[in-house]
Formats: structure tokens, sequence, C-alpha cells
């Protein structure tokens, strides 16, 4: 049988932080026999493709990149 998970103030500030800020992006809580061992905050960012086009000779205008996962 499952053991019931505490969440106490600690942990709802930790979650907070990892979400306050983040626009795009995932936070996974991972738990291990009913507590929370470990939190990934994974943050996309995305931009426009308009904004930052240029032309080119070559067709490569409006390529993007994506910047990504960070962890806690």
């Amino acid at each position: 049988m499952a053991k019931p998970l505490k969440v106490d103030e600690v942990w709802l500030e930790r979650i907070s932080e990892l979400l306050n800020g983040m626009e795009f992006g995932s936070v996974s809580i991972v738990v291990h026999e009913g507590q929370i061992v470990q939190i990934e905050r994974t943050e996309r960012k995305r931009y426009d493709n308009k904004a930052g086009a240029r032309t080119s000779s070559a067709g490569n205008a409006g390529k993007t990149s994506s910047a990504g996962a960070g962890k806690v």
C-alpha cells in the first residue's frame, strides 16, 4: 500500500520558487516511498520568427534556436 504523501510549507515554497517567472515549461516532482526526493524544472524559451528574421540569399531567414532545460 502506498504511503501518504506529506507536503509541508517548505516543499510548497520550493515548488512555488520553481514556478515563479516560468512562461513555458514544466516542473516534475519525483516521489520515493511517500517522500518528495527531487524536483526538476524544464523551461523553454520561445522566440517570434518575425522579430529576428533577416533576409539571406541562401534562404535561411526566420530560423530560430530553442533554449532549454534547467534542473534543480
